[in-house]
């Protein structure tokens, strides 16, 4: 065989082998192992050649290959990235694993993302590769890039990618010119900002080059995600390329934590206002409950005090109902109110028709029907009012002014009929007294208990407001009501004459502007005594008139012996016991001489020497008798008005005794008087 033909079968079987190490994906030394063997062999000219030519074709097709290989490997990483991405919902987590990603398929030293602040400074929110502490080795004490850490805005690669939107690199970073502090980037466009803290932590890393990629959200940079490592290098475009495709997926995973945040709180959101939707809904169900309760016992015939304490039971609050000057008309006692702050606030719930606070916890509701004043609510609550308890406030000052209409509208519809009884049982002479008894039982009124009849007289001369207060005033204590003489005529249930006229001046005078002669008499408790108390109440009225008396209120008992006279009984025993009782039931006692010393004092002239030589004993026995009997009738004894009831009283009870002893004469069979 030829030279020739020698070197052209060993440079076949050269190429066979190339393609078989090519096959093999041996390593690189095996290439150029396999040009060595040849040289040695001897293989020379057209055949070395054209194995040196198989031998680099093989480097590139290998090369070519691990780059596809890297490629793949990035693919199936960003894959795998945008896999993990569906898989956890916390931010952190989620650029956390971006990090890892680029610092391993980069093969990084370091990783870490920087997103914009609130203030337009950036700051370090994940980490990955840094030296813990100033004691890892290479590391300096300083700043660290840590989470947490802020970079000026604008400030080195970031500040680049901030400005253009597109990633930026730098081989070294400390030796490079253009993120000097007067440096450029941009041929004088951008002067980046300079951060001593940044730079001194970027040394303190010992970093050198440095990738930065934008993580956008449309046209919007919102973050930077840095590859670093600490050696000098240059980085290929496929490297910038895979570090911006894993900063697009960090964006995506900053984007998705802000809209599962924004998503969590408008859920929170959601919830808190179906929890309050919820809330109103129990408490609007409340008030119309309540008010139900409330208007249930309105037309049922309930009265005031019942309303007052369904009202307070449904706003754990003590109610108090109040008629249009300020009196109370029922419900609970309030201790320590004041009554200047509540004046203050029923002005004001008036003028604004809405219940308002008079202090922390007292409440003035408006009790109106249209334009009229009716009177008002005055509450004490535990706690202050919600909305929903001022409502309910509201719907039962109107349950109160409907059950005043209906009292009111009742009144007037029975008032003719209630007027005729009335009329009728002081008639003279009187009507049938069974039938009257009957007629009065009809309209809800019990004869036989025992009423007392007061007499009102307007000064004024204004009647029409007085008669209409009266048929309410008379239907809501359950009496009678007429209009004789210019006086209104009024029988109430009840045994104390005398506060029956008070309480009747107390409401009406006030209510007319102008003052109200009242008197009474009674009590009775029959319909024959009505006209007995009506005769009794004209003369008590004409004798206040004639003492000058107009305007006040009396009952005939409080006229003492002048009331004995006007009486139609002329109850002597009690005229008696009312001015000296307490010193004759002493004497009972203690056998004592009071009621003489009494009146050897008034026969005397009234002094206390005379008496002592009238009575035999000595003047201190007088003064300290006289002391007692200060005590018994009270210190006003001796004004001329009660001394003269005494003087009176003592002679009425005088002869009282020598008329029971002439009886006992007569009568052996009867027991003597005491």
């Amino acid at each position: 065989m030829t030279s020739h033909g020698a070197d052209a079968a060993g440079g076949a079987d050269a190429l066979l082998a190339v393609l078989e190490l090519l096959a093999g994906q041996a390593p690189s030394a095996h290439f150029e192992t396999l040009l060595d063997e040849a040289r040695l062999a001897g293989l020379s000219g057209e055949g070395l050649e054209q194995l040196e030519r198989a031998v680099k074709l093989a480097g590139e097709v290998r090369t070519g290959r691990e780059d596809d290989a890297r490629r793949e490997a990035g693919l199936t990483a960003l894959t795998d990235t945008a896999r993990d991405l569906t898989f956890s919902y916390d931010l952190d987590s989620l650029l956390r694993v971006i990090t890892r990603r680029a610092r391993r398929l980069l093969g990084l030293d370091m990783a870490f993302v920087t997103l914009r602040g609130p203030h337009g400074s950036c700051y370090v929110h994940t980490t990955e590769g840094a030296r813990t502490g100033p004691e890892s080795p290479g590391r300096t004490a300083g700043p660290r890039l840590a989470p947490g850490f802020r970079i000026s805005e604008g400030y080195g690669l970031g500040g680049a990618v901030q400005l253009h939107g597109e990633p930026v690199w730098t081989a070294d970073y400390l030796a490079d010119e253009r993120f000097a502090p007067s440096g450029s980037l941009d041929a004088g466009v951008h002067a980046p900002a300079f951060d001593e803290d940044a730079e001194a932590a970027v040394r303190g890393e010992g970093l050198h080059a440095i990738m930065a990629a934008p993580l956008r959200s449309g046209d919007a940079v919102i973050g930077v995600l840095y590859g670093a490592d600490r050696r000098v290098r240059d980085h290929t475009s496929e490297e910038l390329g895979l570090l911006a495709a894993l900063a697009d997926l960090a964006a995506l995973a900053v984007e998705k934590a802000g809209l599962l945040d924004r998503t969590r709180a408008e859920v929170s959101e959601l919830e808190r206002d179906s929890s309050r939707v919820r809330t109103s809904l129990t408490r609007m169900r409340h008030v119309s409950e309540a008010h139900s309760r409330i208007m249930n016992l309105v037309l049922a015939g309930g009265d005031l005090g019942n309303v007052a304490k369904a009202a307070g039971d449904a706003l754990d609050a003590t109610v108090l109902i109040r008629d249009q000057g300020g009196r109370a008309l029922a419900g609970g006692d309030i201790p320590g109110l004041d009554e200047e702050a509540v004046a203050k606030a029923s002005l004001d719930a008036h003028a604004r028709r809405r219940p308002v606070p008079a202090d922390d916890d007292t409440w003035v509701a408006p009790v109106i029907a249209g334009s009229e004043d009716l009177g008002g609510l005055v509450i004490r609550a535990a706690s202050g009012l919600t909305g929903e308890d001022e409502r309910l406030l509201e719907l039962a000052a109107q349950s109160v002014a409907f059950l005043l209409l209906m009292r009111r509208s009742t009144a007037v519809a029975e008032g003719p009929v209630r007027d005729e009884l009335l009329d009728d049982l002081i008639a003279d002479p009187p009507h049938a007294p069974q039938q009257i008894a009957q007629r009065a039982r009809r309209l809800g009124v019990d004869l036989r208990r025992p009423h007392v009849l007061v007499l009102a007289r307007p000064e004024g001369g204004e009647q029409g407001r007085a008669v209409v207060w009266a048929s309410s005033y008379a239907y809501r204590l359950s009496g009678l009501k007429t209009v004789q003489g210019g006086c209104i005529v009024l029988l109430l249930p009840g045994i104390d004459a005398s506060a029956a006229a008070k309480a009747v001046a107390a409401e009406l005078s006030p209510l007319l502007g102008h003052p109200v002669s009242v008197a009474a008499a009674g009590p009775a408790t029959s319909p024959d005594g009505v006209g007995r108390m009506h005769l009794e109440a004209g003369r008590c009225l004409d004798a206040m008139s004639a003492l000058g008396g107009t305007g006040s209120a009396a009952s005939v008992n409080d006229l003492g012996f002048l009331g004995l006279l006007l009486s139609d009984d002329h109850d002597v025993e009690g005229f008696v016991e009312g001015a000296i009782g307490p010193v004759l039931d002493y004497d009972a006692e203690r056998f004592t001489d009071l009621t003489r010393t009494l009146e050897a004092y008034f026969a005397s002239g009234g002094s206390p020497t005379n008496a002592a030589e009238a009575l035999h004993v000595h003047p201190n026995t007088v003064s300290r008798r006289l002391e007692r009997i200060g005590e018994l009738l009270g210190p006003e004894w001796q004004k001329p008005g009660q001394v003269l009831e005494v003087q009176l009283a003592l002679r009425l009870q005088r002869t009282r005794e020598v008329l029971a002893r002439g009886r006992a004469t007569t009568d052996p069979t009867r027991p003597a008087a005491p």
